[in-house]
Order: C-alpha cells, then structure tokens, then sequence
C-alpha cells in the first residue's frame, strides 16, 4: 500500500467495467487481494473531488476481481473510474505492534547512522523479493558524494531502531556506501 497524504491510504485501482451492469474489474494492492473488500467506504478522485463509494457486491473472475459499486449501474457511468486510485481513511487499517510499521509511516523519516551521521529522507520502499529496500535521498551531495542511496530494511542487522516520535530511523550503514 502506498499513501497520497496521512489521512488516505491507497489499496488498489480500478480497472476496466466488466460486463454492461456497471461492474469493474479491480486491483488490490492488499497482501491478501480480497482483503480489499474489508475497507469501506472507498474514496476515489472524479473530476478532482474526492467521491465516496461502497461495494454493493464483489467476486472472484478468473485470476482477478471483480466488484460492483452502488449507484454505478450503467456501464459507460463505471467507465469514467477507470485506472482510478481506490483509498480508504487510514484509520481503517488494523492496528500494529510497537515493532512493525506501515510503508506510509517511514516515509519522510530522517535516516542516520549509528554514529549520527545524516543519510536523508526516506523517499520510496522497493519490494525486492527478499527484502524490502529504503530509497534514502540527502538534501544536496553528501561529503561522500551521495544523493541517494539504497539501504536495505533487515531488521536489526541494518536497521537498528525507528523512532515514530522522532520520525528517525537509525541504521548500521557505511555513509560511503
């Protein structure tokens, strides 16, 4: 999930309608793809307003989703949300522990070294496979030369602790590198 500012969270997109009834095809970005669902209402930009909207009815279609939006009853009215963001209030989604944390949340972060060396901000999260990867940029060229660069998020080994007060995170990591 990624985030348009601190009160709305995206969780997918619309794809094309699907059928003449209004359906659309839909893209969680959830970790569970249905878990899409459990968020209610929607708010999806139209015409640069914010709209709120609830799933009348949903299912799977092949590999995909496909979900029906109440008041969208006609096809050419669904084709207009096409490759539209779909985000829900961020206090929809479930509360964390202390040690774990929402993409949303580390974004902006200053970044420093155990010996209080300022890396930057963090910018972007790249999912990799094996693990994710904060993009770090600095403000203008460090005294190493660095603008950006790619810290990978390996709890304790690189990462040493996060201050959400602080909004500081504190890594093991060589300013050379």
């Amino acid at each position: 999930m990624s985030s348009h500012n601190q009160d709305q969270v995206v969780v997918g997109k619309i794809g094309a309608t699907y059928g003449i009834k209004g359906w659309l095809k839909v893209f969680s970005y959830t970790e569970q793809a249905e878990s899409i669902f459990a968020y209610q209402p929607w708010l999806i930009k139209m015409k640069g307003e914010w709209q709120t909207f609830h799933v009348e009815a949903w299912k799977r279609h092949g590999q995909g989703l496909v979900a029906k939006l109440q008041g969208l009853d006609i096809r050419e009215d669904a084709q207009v949300m096409t490759n539209a963001e779909i985000n829900v209030p961020a206090e929809q989604l479930p509360a964390l522990s202390d040690e774990e944390f929402y993409w949303r949340e580390l974004m902006g972060m200053a970044v420093v070294t155990a010996q209080g060396y300022d890396l930057g901000k963090v910018t972007d999260i790249l999912e990799t496979g094996s693990n994710d990867v904060l993009v770090v940029k600095a403000n203008l060229k460090d005294a190493f030369g660095q603008k950006e660069r790619l810290i990978p998020f390996l709890d304790e080994q690189v990462i040493k602790s996060i201050d959400r007060t602080a909004q500081r995170i504190e890594v093991d990591w060589d300013p050379g590198f």
